[in-house]
Order: C-alpha cells, then structure tokens, then sequence
C-alpha cells in the first residue's frame, strides 16, 4: 500500500478561516485539509466558543485541542487473509507462490480474492532497499563504450544536417576518455570507431565492457550472449575480452553513461551550434585533452588525463603491427546461376553447391572469403570494385559450359593462330560475317582441338578448304571419319576430242515436219 503523508493542520490557521466561511469546502481549498477533516475542525472549534471573539495564546490553544478535540480513530482495513497469517508466512518461506497459496487458503475455507492474498503477501514482505556497489578496476584494465545522440550535424558531402551519434571510450580506471562522432551505428562503424579508439589511447585494455547493441550482440544473454563474427575478430585481433551488460542493466557501465555520454551532452554539446562533422571530431579531440582531461573528476578527485599519462597508459597492451583489416559477415544464399550477393556484387560459388545453399560471407577490404555454415572454407575472391560486377572463376562452371561462356573473339583469333593458317582462315570468315553472329560456331570448332590436337584440326579445316566448305559441320565431320590425312582426289585432265559434224543433211533430220520421211 503507498504511503500517504499526513497533512498538517494549523490550528490558527484553520480557525482563521472557519471564521471567514461559511462553506467547508472553500475551507478545503484554502487550506488542503479534506472536507471530513474541515467538518470536524468546525464542529470542535462552535463547541468551544472560538468561531467568534478574541482567540487564545497559541500556547493555551494547542492545550485546548490536545485536551478537547478527540483524535480521528485510525482505518481498521483488517485484511481477509489475516486469519491466515502463520500459514502464509510457512508456504512464503518453502517458496511457494501467490496463486497455490490463494488455493491452500481456499481448501481451508478463505472466501477472498487473489488480489487480497497478493496485498498481503507483499506487506509481509517488505522489500529491502536495492544496494548498489561501486565496482572500481585497476590500470588498464576495463574500457566502456556506449553511443548517444548527439543532435544534428553537417554533412560535409551533401550539405544537409544529418542525425548524429557520440561514439564514447572511457578508461575504468583514469576517466580518460575518446570521442567520436558518426552518422550511423552500423557494423562497419562500430569496428572502425574501435580501431580510432585504440590508436587514440596508444593501446588496447583487458577488457570492454559494451551494452548490447546489434553492432556488437547479435542475441542478448546474461550467460552465454551471441557475438557478431566480426567483432569476435577484431577482439581476437586486438587481443581484449568483450564484456556485455546484462539485458536491460545499462548501470554495469555507469562509468560511460554519466562521466562519458551525459557528461559529453551537458558539456561539449550544450549549447553548441551544429557543425559540420568533420569540424566537431577535430574539436572534441581538443575538448577530451584540455577540458575534459585536465577537469578535476567528482569521484577520483584526479585530473584524467593526468591519470592516464603517468599510470594508465603504461599498462595498455602495444596495438598489434596491422590494424585490424574491416570485415563483415554476412549470411547469404547461393542462386540458381551459382553467385552469391554481397554489398550489390555478385560472386561464383563451385557448382556442386545447390541453389537455395545457405552460405557464411565474410567480406574484407581486399578479398571475399566464403565458408560453409560449419566454417568451412568454400572459396575466396578479390572484393568487385563496383555494384553489380561479377566474379567468377572458370573452375567452378560446370565443365560442358566453360567454352560457351569464355569465349570471345579475340581470343577466337589468338586460338586459331596458334593452331595453323587454315584454322586461322576459317574462324576468321565466321567471325567476319556481317549478318549472323557466328562466335559460338568459332568457339565450338576451336574446342574440337581438345578432342583431336591442333594438328588434326589444322589439317581437317585445310581439306574443308580444298573443297570450298569452310564450315563447322564440315570440319567435324573430316575429324569424325579420320579423313583429314586422306589424298586430294584432282580431276584427270580431259584429252582433246576432234570436231564432229552432222553425216546428214537437215531435211534428213527435218523432213517429217514437211510430209517428207521420218529419220529414224
């Protein structure tokens, strides 16, 4: 039940102003003393002569109502489930909650609600004052880092102000703390703003303690929380220990929720005109190393940054020789063409993964490494330079679709040099033809090298020449029937036949026409 203060009666006061009105309720609303109480006040001060005349001492008047004016009896609010005291003290103690001790209670004949046996229970259990304890760590030990709002700033590219957020590091133990300020929140961010805050501090502490944003946490758990994959890297590269607050306990890391973020809004923001971001990163630098860090600190009662330099920053371990390369992982899908999607650009996977196969993408500055869900790893590729490239390595094809797919024509030609002039000849009379595309017909002739050697090709198209049939089929067919190395038939030159006349004169021939005799 809350607690409700006691409003405290003047009694001069409210004589005053019983003699004024007439209405208890204007009484009410001059004094706030509830209209029972106004009522009764009146009733006591007629009985006692004081509505008219002079008054008493104050000292003889508070006699007079100790002496007089009765007390108001307290609320009797005797809970229904008093009768049943021991036995609900007994089943609290074995742990047996609100709901099967309303059932007990009613088996024992108790007619009230569950409303009544959870009022009660919780009066009987007075809950004890949360005790919180200051947790205090040794140099080098523990950074906290959280983000905050930090207004509108100028981007730089667009010239529009743009919602922005303070990137916030504090060291545990000196207060020493960095500042940075970005437009999003997002992975790649969130590890690059880390990579600032450690060559910044010249260093890398025992552990960070974060809040579980999605940058970082990919599922929130006070025992057993699930890290993004490319977090987990960076702290592996830079060799700290991640520590995430409980769900919903933001006090875990008060050290950067009061003396960082809060302290950077009243301090560095307040009252600042929007800039833009790249003028506010330079400022906040200076601020953390003039007025943030030479500021006496309310709980260390030390400079922090004075802190930092003699103590703290000697206990930092060295930042390792490379910084740590971003990467982002991803989940992505393997489509019906065999590529993969990832940031817009698209790249082969080896053909024995089947469309709709879920894949692990860790995308790097440099380089696409692809894994299977086990971590596996199934391929690698160089990052495309642009949305919508495609990346693809021959061998992951499938085999009867490689030499339609990586030809072209000037490798037609260097591949048909190669092989002899005949070839040569040949693909270059279908590539020039100037109505049909006849690429894939060149490629499929070069490919016929594979199965017979360049010799035998060079001699096949050579006979297909010969008979003025430059044509694939023609080609094939030579090679087919092992008829490329077979002689050229030349036709026999005819020998010269004497002239010959007709042994017979034209009527001979003509005669019928004319009713003469038919030459038979």
């Amino acid at each position: 039940m809350p607690n409700r203060r006691k409003k405290t009666v003047d009694i001069r006061e409210m004589i005053h102003h019983l003699r004024r009105s007439q209405s208890d309720r204007a009484v009410q609303r001059a004094t706030g003393v509830h209209r029972q109480t106004v009522k009764r006040y009146r009733s006591w001060a007629a009985a006692q002569g004081l509505l008219e005349g002079p008054l008493p001492p104050l000292a003889e008047l508070e006699q007079l109502v100790r002496r007089t004016l009765p007390e108001k009896p307290p609320p009797q609010n005797v809970s229904s489930v008093e009768p049943y005291r021991e036995l609900v003290s007994q089943l609290r103690k074995e742990g047996v909650e609100i709901a099967a001790i309303c059932e007990r209670l009613r088996e024992r004949g108790f007619h009230g609600s569950y409303s009544a046996v959870r009022r009660f229970v919780n009066n009987l259990e007075t809950a004890a004052p949360e005790v919180f304890v200051r947790v205090e760590c040794s140099p080098g030990e523990e950074v906290q880092v959280d983000f905050g709002y930090a207004g509108q700033l100028l981007d730089p590219e667009s010239g529009e102000l743009r919602r922005a957020w303070a990137f916030v590091m504090t060291l545990s133990w000196s207060r020493h703390q960095y500042v940075e300020f970005v437009f999003d929140q997002k992975l790649p961010t969130w590890l690059l703003l880390h990579r600032h805050a450690f060559e910044w501090l010249g260093g890398v502490p025992e552990r960070v303690v974060l809040d579980n944003l999605k940058a970082a946490v990919v599922k929130a758990c006070f025992d057993n929380p699930l890290i993004q994959q490319a977090y987990r890297e960076c702290a592996e590269h830079y060799d700290f220990l991640l520590a995430p607050c409980r769900p919903r306990t933001p006090r875990h890391k008060g050290k950067v929720e009061q003396g960082g973020v809060h302290y950077v809004k009243r301090n560095f923001l307040a009252g600042r005109r929007p800039t833009t971001i790249t003028l506010a990163n330079q400022d906040v630098r200076t601020w953390c190393l003039t007025t943030a860090g030479l500021r006496i600190h309310g709980t260390t009662r030390e400079k922090p940054l004075v802190r930092f330099q003699e103590t703290e920053q000697g206990h930092l371990k060295p930042l390792p020789k490379a910084p740590y390369d971003l990467a982002v992982w991803k989940q992505a899908t393997v489509g019906a063409d065999g590529y993969v999607t990832f940031d817009n650009a698209y790249y082969s996977i080896p053909c024995r993964y089947a469309k709709g196969t879920r894949l692990l993408v860790r995308g790097g500055a440099q380089f696409i490494n692809i894994f299977t869900q086990e971590h596996q790893p199934v391929t690698t590729h160089d990052r495309a330079l642009q949305p919508g490239e495609r990346k693809t390595h021959p061998d992951h094809l499938p085999a009867d679709k490689v030499p339609g797919l990586m030809v072209s024509r000037e490798g037609c030609r260097a591949a048909a040099d190669e092989i002899g002039p005949a070839t040569s000849q040949i693909v270059a009379g279908l590539l020039d033809d100037s109505v049909v595309d006849r690429l894939r017909t060149a490629g499929r002739l070069l490919h016929l090298r594979e199965h017979y050697g360049d010799a035998r090709l060079e001699a096949a198209c050579g006979r297909a020449q010969q008979f003025a049939e430059p044509a694939y089929t023609t080609v094939k067919r030579i090679l087919v029937n092992g008829l490329e190395w077979e002689p050229t038939l030349t036709p026999a030159t005819p020998s010269p036949r004497p002239a010959r006349t007709f042994a017979r004169a034209t009527s001979d021939l003509l005669g019928h026409l004319f009713g003469g005799v038919a030459w038979n």
